[in-house]
């Protein structure tokens, strides 16, 4: 990375005047200011509320928190954080508006990956430091983003096996028809490689749709060992009222229901039942810190919240990740806080101690699969500790995504290293 922080602010500055984006919504921040300044840009409503309202609350928690016990090198920490409103073309607008106006020294942003591919290019021409923590379906290798949740190889290599393992290796796989749900289903494809698995039934399904009744009949006659599900979204979610409609007790191992949406607790049971979900965080699992009570304290700063998930715990643990590495660097300048980033970073995360990749800005989880019993209750298990090797190890041919030898600005996807 070659640009100096100090004008390249200066040159920003003098192009945001044109911009004319709105600001309602936006607290805690003015732009331009002298302090260091964060911006926040999580789905308060919308499509993707559910999911980015807790990761909004989470991300002012932490940075409350920060500022009573002093600030960052001694500086209040300022927030502007407008509702993107689940609205991909706002999301380009803010997103615009919070680099060149706003100057923010770093920004959380998105729930899907459509929505961070939408601003990936704001991003890129400006170089602006963006931590991404949607679990996703991984690959991305970018100068200045660090997409800090688990990736797909992560949860899926986590919670695949051990079904497979508990119940037998006949997959059928149900994804939602778009990058991720397709990306995801690839990743399961390579995993019954590996393992030599068997996929006997294989439907995307578009966003759009709410009716799984020709799906389940299609399932049922394949009698698969378990179900592989990918679905997303409010729609998809039906899904799972509807297998229990239909009796359909045939186990279900996942990357997205429970942890990001909890379904387990907005359905009544036996929606739920025998469903397996590869995580990193829920908030059933506490605080694993010594003297720490993440839960307790997102309740109490937001005692009206609906749920604590696992993009939530991703949001707040690297604004302390951040944090660590503007304390490091005594600097905000962005190149600078990337170089101390790239040197790799342990943390402790209410999920465990985790460790930042510096090579490829992904992190090494603690996983383990979840489990959700008849009456929904949630008990975890098969811990492992697995590390984004799809990036470090596997892509250019076994050379790997080094972002401190190279800039890339680019996403791997499975089919660049595996037939599938």
């Amino acid at each position: 990375m070659s640009y100096n922080n100090v004008s390249r602010r200066s040159v920003l500055a003098a192009g945001a005047t044109g911009l004319g984006i709105s600001l309602a919504g936006c607290s805690g921040g003015s732009g331009g200011s002298d302090g260091p300044t964060v911006g926040i840009l999580e789905d308060r409503s919308g499509n993707f509320q559910l999911n980015g309202t807790s990761k909004w609350q989470a991300t002012r928690l932490a940075i409350e928190e920060i500022n009573e016990e002093g600030g960052i090198l001694g500086e209040q920490v300022e927030i502007v954080d407008p509702d993107p409103q689940s609205d991909n073309q706002r999301y380009q607008e803010l997103t615009e508006r919070l680099i060149l106006q706003d100057e923010v020294d770093a920004l959380w942003a998105g729930y899907s990956s459509a929505t961070r591919e939408a601003i990936r290019p704001i991003i890129n021409e400006n170089e602006q430091l963006y931590f991404y923590t949607t679990q996703y379906e991984g690959g991305v290798c970018d100068n200045t983003i660090f997409p800090v949740g688990a990736t797909a190889r992560q949860q899926l290599g986590i919670v695949t096996p051990y079904l497979a393992d508990q119940y037998g290796e006949d997959i059928y796989i149900v994804a939602a028809d778009y990058n991720f749900g397709q990306l995801s289903g690839d990743w399961v494809n390579v995993l019954a490689q590996e393992n030599d698995y068997n996929i006997v039934g294989e439907e995307y399904i578009p966003l759009s749709e709410t009716d799984f009744s020709s799906v389940i009949n299609r399932i049922q006659q394949e009698d698969p060992d378990f179900i592989m599900s990918m679905l997303v979204g409010a729609n998809h979610e039906n899904f799972y009222d509807q297998r229990a409609t239909n009796d359909l007790t045939i186990p279900v191992g996942t990357s997205t229901a429970m942890a990001q949406g909890f379904e387990h607790k907005r359905y009544d049971p036996p929606a739920l039942t025998d469903v397996y979900c590869g995580v990193s965080y829920m908030e059933e699992l506490g605080d694993l810190r010594e003297g720490e009570n993440f839960v307790e304290d997102f309740y109490t700063r937001w005692p009206d919240a609906n749920y604590l998930n696992q993009e939530a715990q991703n949001n707040y643990f690297s604004v302390y990740l951040w944090a660590e590495a503007v304390e490091e660097a005594g600097t905000f300048d962005q190149e600078a806080v990337i170089e101390v980033l790239e040197q790799g970073r342990d943390i402790s995360a209410p999920s465990g101690e985790l460790t930042l990749d510096g090579a490829t800005h992904h992190m090494e989880h603690e996983m383990r699969v979840a489990h959700a019993d008849e009456n929904h209750e949630i008990s975890f298990t098969n811990n492992e500790r697995i590390g984004p090797s799809f990036l470090r190890e596997e892509v250019e041919g076994g050379a790997g995504c080094d972002l401190r030898e190279e800039d890339k600005t680019t996403q791997y996807v499975p089919s660049d290293v595996y037939d599938v």
